[in-house]
């Protein structure tokens, strides 16, 4: 369904018992981030919130996108794999044969409904537009800060338009943008952005690039910006067949070339210039529960800005998971398996995104497996396909396991893995935000393939014993100093494998450590370790898996150790058993000569740790919460303290 504006939406979420409305004062600089992080990681997403007042002419809307049901709503749909089955059967009736005119003359219809999805230009000013700001000034809209060591205050859910200066071709994305003054801001797009490329269009013109954010209107807008759709697809057009309705566009103001939606709340209206110097944005606290570190982006000069009446300013934090943007990605995960599978990979089954591995690092997918290396086959095209090109660790299974119960998953992974033969490694792009690559935005991604093996993929002199469940913590604490926890649960549930907290004090450290601790005679059938800061307890599985996730370079931090295996009986001298061993620690130059700086975890400062508590009773949100922030402290670098 499409919703007439982003007030319809909002007033759908009251009614549905989905928001809370909060009418004391909170500042948008960092109150509203640390309440919206305690609501958001309170069970199931929390509820929307909708901050009533701000010191600003504006509210501001939170986590209206942070719960699979919020986001079904925003998309107009009971489930999110009813977009992918839509697109599944559009698919299937455009490839199929056609035979004779009938078949031809079926098709009919939902080329129609292609025309209707189109969006269209409207002459006149839109409701976007019934107020123009006299003098644009982007400090009198509440833009939030999030997090204490965020470079300022920064747009957090700017839906930004840009055009192709020979083709005329739109993208509509999703940048962050610090606020630098009354009509300047950074714009942030990585190199492999779209808008990027259409920026350096511009620069070989030598010309001014109009730019135009808008902020609000359909929810289905901004889910749109973050699709990852190919470079030629109007996200107009995707917006158009989520909600069954055109979208309908209204030229700017100051930027006539550039069209916005009409029904959108704000629209910020400017320019990009190639001649300008860069300016130096961040750190800003981003979706890795990591700040990324600050860099050089291009300055935004903002011409004008108009908004309908009693707008709302909508606004996202991202940050240690889970938060709102796990829900955009989980719709996109569910929405894009289709074209995926149709298009590129017809033999995966299904994918799944684990909160833990913030959307790149860790995808897990599940394949049709007919023949031997199928699974090298699609860890390739995957590689190869859009921003799956980031993907750093990716972990294939067959028909044998849902992939959705990780339990189940696990076990059944390591029980077709040889650690030795079936992990492979290789080098590519990766995310810029990506600050366990030893040069930005290149470095290791691994695929661990956990699908059953055809004769001609095993290793017959591969040999693995059963289980030893009697492993202790206490055992290995006490041969290794440096080991703070140890965590043995999955052995217990019959998973091979181990996390440690490890405090890493010296040049290949983790390499010897792995290869002293695969010699214990009760660690054989162990296939895998998991080597973690000493700060993290082991034993937080969640947090555990995220800190892993974000500090591996799969290629340049992985130890196998191979165990001879003597066996008299059968004459056989060359069996052996392997365990891999990842360090997930965090790199130093003394330690790992990693030259690149290394960024802290996000948590809220003490000062708004206790504004909000004092508060929280006149909020009338329910029952307290004591910040998420407060179990993190100390895993902060340079406020280390060894998890007992």
């Amino acid at each position: 369904m499409a919703w007439k504006n982003q007030q319809q939406f909002i007033d759908a979420l009251n009614d549905a018992g989905e928001l809370l409305r909060i009418k004391s004062y909170v500042d948008p600089k960092l109150e509203i981030a640390e309440i919206t992080d305690r609501i958001s990681k309170s069970g199931n997403g929390g509820k929307a919130l909708l901050f009533e007042n701000t010191g600003y002419d504006f509210p501001v809307l939170m986590n209206a996108y942070g719960s699979e049901k919020r986001m079904c709503m925003a998309l107009g749909v009971d489930h999110l794999d009813d977009v992918a089955k839509e697109i599944e059967s559009l698919f299937h009736l455009l490839s199929s044969p056609k035979e004779n005119i009938i078949d031809k003359l079926k098709l009919l219809p939902k080329l129609g409904q292609f025309a209707s999805w189109m969006p269209k230009v409207k002459k006149g000013r839109g409701e976007c537009q019934e107020v123009v700001m006299g003098n644009p000034d982007i400090k009198k809209l509440p833009v939030i800060t999030c997090w204490p060591k965020d470079g300022g205050p920064f747009v957090t859910l700017p839906i930004i338009h840009t055009k192709d200066p020979n083709s005329n071709s739109r993208n509509v994305g999703m940048y962050r943008m610090q606020v630098f003054g009354p009509t300047l801001t950074g714009m942030h797009w990585h190199k492999h952005k779209v808008s990027a490329k259409h920026f350096n269009e511009y620069k070989k013109l030598n010309k001014r690039m109009p730019v135009a954010v808008a902020l609000g209107g359909d929810p289905v807008y901004a889910y749109s910006a973050t699709a990852p759709l190919p470079e030629n697809v109007d996200e107009y057009m995707l917006a158009g067949f989520l909600r069954k309705k055109k979208v309908e566009l209204v030229k700017c103001i100051s930027q006539p070339d550039v069209e916005v939606p009409a029904d959108a709340d704000f629209i910020i209206e400017g320019y990009v210039d190639p001649n300008d110097e860069l300016i130096w944005e961040g750190p800003f606290g981003d979706h890795t529960g990591y700040y990324s570190l600050p860099d050089f982006y291009p300055r935004f000069h903002i011409t004008a800005i108009t908004h309908k009446k009693n707008a709302v300013y909508p606004a996202t934090i991202v940050g240690i998971p889970p938060q709102e943007d796990a829900w955009l990605g989980k719709a996109t995960e569910r929405i894009f398996l289709a074209p995926i599978k149709m298009t590129m990979v017809p033999e995966i089954l299904d994918m799944d995104m684990p909160i833990e591995g913030v959307f790149h690092n860790l995808v897990i997918t599940k394949i049709k497996k007919e023949y031997a290396g199928q699974g090298q086959k699609v860890m390739n095209a995957m590689w190869g396909a859009g921003q799956m090109m980031f993907n750093k660790i990716l972990v294939m299974a067959d028909e044998g396991v849902s992939i959705q119960d990780y339990e189940a998953l696990a076990k059944y992974v390591f029980k077709n893995l040889n650690p030795a033969t079936d992990i492979a490694f290789a080098s590519g792009p990766m995310d810029v935000l990506d600050h366990s690559c030893s040069k930005l935005g290149f470095g290791g991604k691994m695929c661990i393939d956990g699908t059953a093996k055809y004769e001609e993929e095993k290793d017959e002199n591969a040999h693995y014993t059963m289980l030893n469940v009697q492993i202790s913590g206490e055992l290995l604490k006490s041969k290794f100093s440096e080991i703070a926890v140890v965590n043995v649960s999955l052995l217990k549930k019959e998973i091979p494998c181990l996390i440690i907290s490890v405090e890493k004090n010296r040049v290949g450290h983790i390499k010897e450590l792995h290869e002293q601790i695969c010699a214990l005679p009760e660690l054989e059938g162990v296939k895998m370790i998991l080597y973690v800061e000493h700060t993290v307890d082991a034993n937080d599985l969640t947090t555990a898996l995220w800190r892993f996730c974000n500090n591996l370079d799969p290629k340049r931090d992985y130890h196998l150790s191979k165990r001879p295996i003597p066996n008299s009986e059968l004459r056989i001298l060359n069996l052996y058993s392997a365990c891999m061993g990842f360090d997930g620690t965090r790199k130093t130059k003394e330690h790992d000569n990693f030259q690149r700086d290394w960024p802290n975890i996000i948590v809220a400062d003490d000062e708004t740790i206790r504004s909000v508590d004092e508060k929280w009773s006149q909020l009338n949100i329910g029952a307290f919460i004591p910040s998420p922030s407060l179990k993190f402290k100390g895993q902060m670098y340079g406020e280390e303290a060894v998890v007992k």
